[in-house]
């Protein structure tokens, strides 16, 4: 059960908000739930998410790695919940899936999705990036890639670790429009 009560999605001042997110979203998932106690900070992280997610010019089975492997490593279940379905669609096997906490040993990555996963892991775990990194990253990627790889990178530890820190879970009850 989260921390603190989800916002009251009946609330008519937020009624313009919670309709956006159901069009965009198609319901309004506990995360947003949750953001909508602060509707412009709801507002706000709606179209930085949308964005990443939705106008990015990175591939989507590599962005949806990039959240995975986040997801794991930050220890939130509800952001692998919520992306696993995606990165399946997205192209993903669940063999990749399963092999994300060990990658490094695993041959189902090839050499663009290694570099994605450890500078994945050096902007998560260290955040700062080593040259030789961020070499494979410049070797793989146009400049305007690796500027939404890495703010991929970074928006999905900014989300679990509001996630996290808040105790949102997918099994908590269900407040949805």
């Amino acid at each position: 059960m989260a921390r603190i009560p989800y916002a009251d999605l009946s609330n008519p001042d937020i009624s313009p908000l919670v309709s956006d997110i159901v069009a965009q979203r198609g319901s309004v998932l506990h995360l947003y739930q949750m953001l909508l106690n602060s509707p412009r900070v709801a507002s706000g992280w709606l179209n930085h998410l949308s964005g990443i997610r939705l106008h990015s010019s990175l591939p989507g089975d590599l962005r949806e790695l990039v959240i995975m492997r986040v997801a794991l490593l930050n220890r939130a279940p509800y952001e692998a919940d919520q992306h696993a379905p995606i990165a399946l669609k997205e192209g993903l096997s669940q063999a990749q899936l399963d092999a994300l906490e060990e990658w490094s040993a695993s041959s189902l990555f090839d050499e663009r999705a290694r570099a994605v996963l450890a500078y994945t892991d050096e902007m998560t775990l260290n955040v700062q990036v080593p040259k030789a990194v961020f070499e494979q990253i410049n070797a793989h990627f146009t400049t305007k890639e690796i500027v939404e790889l890495t703010a991929t990178v970074a928006t999905y530890n900014m989300v679990s670790r509001f996630l996290e820190a808040l105790e949102i879970h997918s099994d908590d009850a269900d407040n949805s429009a």
